[in-house]
């Protein structure tokens, strides 16, 4: 919520308290922007509900319990509209003025309502802890636009979705206000909210094995991003010690680039890397690349036919480099903002891999082990925009989901020890709202290799997700989640597999949600649903939702149909916790029912896990891909 007493104190120090309309070509458009851009009806009753209950403690302590987060105006509609109106155009064309940045704390105010205040002294004390990003920062290295530009609608919202998916933000909202007595420019008002950024992990099962560390988002206010961890068993007589490490420094300058430098010393994996990438931020980026080298030492596992597992010592550097370059179609001054906005993206690709430790590689054995030199081109057709919504893969935050279709073609060659390899693949992805059906997205991959003796390691992949609108009931708002996956491999390497085995529950899984090397073979097809109820609870901060999931999945060699295998499953129930404004994942307790797995003993299983932040699938190119087998 953001009402207009809210807006007055967007930067007291810098602006009057209240400012007219006096700019004739900001009349006529005065009650669209107090609708579009400057608050929602109901800010206004909030602000007012909160001001009379805050009076008192006892009803303040009820307020705080029973609008803790009160989420933006998405939720009373109950479903997106198709058609979401760019609340910038109206000042399309205008000259940006100033620009004033507003950092709130990490609790208690929000984008939507700046006059919330913290709730409790633990909120309190974690604002003055926490070092919010850098002013300076924010303008050097995150906004799309500056002083003295004329007003792009499209650039102002990708600019705030670009702010809204940075981890170091919870949330971001870009307001274009007129400038008094002015007829040509504008002012814009960068609101932001940080998100705790100083997560500690680690744990102990004994006086002798524990690990210790932390992952540090936002260093010192500068974007920065450390993770570092330390693990020890003492009783491990191969390697007591182990160590992560990641440095990341994020939007370097106005440059867009990203550098990050990796190194694990772990008890079968090695690995030190560097990396220099630059994505399609937006659909307006016209160039993208990424310069990596890792040197990796790894003692890879090989479960056989037969049930052998053997250890692969290996030893390989690998680099990978890519440019590519965006062009824009189709593009007329009266075609809409989803048209306008495709492009053609064009890209190059070459990956090397040179193995210095491995076990013999023959015509017939241990072939993904060869050495090899792949380059590849891809030319593409991308066009995707960007509708909000909320109550998603989050608590309540702001989600950007998006709309659109891509389809690349790739071609290229792999310049390997046992013969060069054609390569060719195709993808292609689509997703949408659908009015009173909810949000459906599909993709089709297919890839493989050609020589003369016919095709190798080929893959055919399908997959679709479903998520259905808002639903309102008196325990609180409910979604449904549907996600399908088939992947079959034609003339696969010895020893390469796909499997269902997994971690996780629902729609946070790949798998059946268990463990077991039994569940391989080189096609699969898998099901997850999920329903989540996010309720009205809130427990000390930290926002509640139950959950029910349904996993079913079939995997089979070539010798065996894939429909006449045993249909795995795995059932469950639970809760998760999460407060939106801390980096934590969200943390999961389930009680979970597994019939029918082979060499399982245990059929219901309890869990207590961290579950990751899910993203959506964009539409995005980028770097020419090999479809992946997995």
């Amino acid at each position: 919520m953001c009402g207009t007493d809210t807006l007055a104190q967007v930067d007291s120090t810098t602006r009057s308290e209240k400012r007219g309309a006096t700019d004739s070509l900001a009349t006529p458009y005065s009650t669209v922007t107090a609708d579009s851009v400057l608050m929602q009806r109901d800010s206004v009753f909030y602000t007012k509900l909160k001001t009379s209950m805050y009076k008192r403690r006892l009803t303040r302590q009820l307020y705080d319990a029973v609008f803790r987060d009160v989420y933006n105006s998405r939720v009373r509609t109950g479903e997106v509209n198709q058609i979401e109106v760019n609340p910038f155009t109206i000042f399309e064309g205008r000259i940006i003025g100033s620009i004033y940045i507003r950092r709130l704390g990490v609790f208690g105010q929000t984008v939507y309502d700046t006059l919330r205040q913290p709730g409790n002294w633990v909120e309190r004390t974690g604002n003055r802890l926490h070092v919010n990003t850098r002013e300076n920062i924010i303008r050097r290295s995150y906004l799309l636009f500056q002083e003295g530009d004329a007003v792009s609608p499209n650039v102002l919202r990708d600019n705030e979705r670009l702010l809204r998916n940075t981890s170091i933000f919870h949330d971001a909202r870009i307001l274009v206000l007129p400038r008094e007595g002015s007829r040509q420019f504008v002012d814009v008002y960068v609101i932001t909210q940080d998100v705790w950024s100083l997560l500690p992990t680690g744990g102990a099962s004994a006086l002798n094995r524990f690990s210790v560390g932390f992952e540090q988002r936002n260093l010192q206010g500068l974007g920065h991003q450390l993770y570092s961890q330390v693990t020890y068993d003492g009783n491990d007589p191969r390697q007591k010690a182990e160590y992560r490490g990641r440095y990341t420094v994020p939007f370097i300058g106005k440059t867009f680039l990203t550098a990050q430098a990796e190194l694990l010393y772990l008890r079968d994996l090695k690995q030190a890397s560097v990396r220099l990438f630059r994505p399609f931020l937006t659909p307006d980026t016209k160039y993208a690349g990424s310069i990596e080298i890792n040197h990796t030492r790894v003692n890879d596992r090989v479960i056989t036919r037969t049930d052998c597992v053997l250890v692969a010592p290996l030893r390989y550097n690998y680099s990978d480099v890519w440019f590519g370059r965006s062009f824009r179609l189709f593009y007329r001054q009266q075609n809409s903002d989803e048209k306008g906005r495709s492009r053609l993206i064009v890209a190059i690709r070459n990956t090397n891999y040179e193995y210095t430790g491995r076990p013999a590689v023959t015509a017939d054995t241990n072939q993904r082990y060869q050495d090899s030199r792949t380059t590849l081109f891809s030319v593409g057709f991308s066009r995707r925009k960007y509708t909000r919504d909320v109550l998603i893969y989050g608590f309540g935050r702001t989600e950007d989901v998006p709309i659109g279709e891509s389809i690349a073609a790739v071609i290229g060659f792999d310049n390997a020890e046992l013969g060069q390899r054609l390569y060719t693949g195709l993808n292609f992805s689509q997703g949408k709202y659908v009015r009173r059906i909810g949000y459906v997205y599909g993709l089709v991959s297919l890839g493989g290799y050609t020589r003369t003796k016919g095709i190798e390691q080929s893959v055919i992949s399908l997959e679709s997700n479903y998520f259905s609108p808002l639903l309102k009931t008196k325990w609180g708002n409910m979604r449904h989640f549907f996600n399908t996956r088939f992947t079959t491999g034609i003339n696969r390497f010895e020893n390469e597999y796909i499997t269902l085995g997994s971690s996780g529950s629902g729609i946070n899984t790949d798998g059946i949600g268990i463990n077991s090397d039994a569940l391989r073979g080189t096609k699969r097809w898998l099901i997850n649903y999920e329903n989540i109820l996010f309720s009205r609870l809130s427990l000390v901060g930290f926002r509640v939702a139950f959950i029910s999931f349904a996993n079913v999945g079939l995997v089979s060699f070539p010798d065996r149909s894939l429909l006449r295998g045993p249909l795995y499953q795995g059932y469950g129930i639970g809760f998760r916790l999460r407060n939106e404004n801390l980096t934590f994942n969200s943390f999961q307790i389930r009680l979970s029912y597994f019939p029918n797995i082979p060499g399982n003993r245990v059929p219901f299983r309890n869990s207590f896990e961290g579950v990751p932040a899910l993203r959506f699938r964009d539409f995005d190119l980028s770097a020419p891909l090999i479809v992946p087998y997995r």
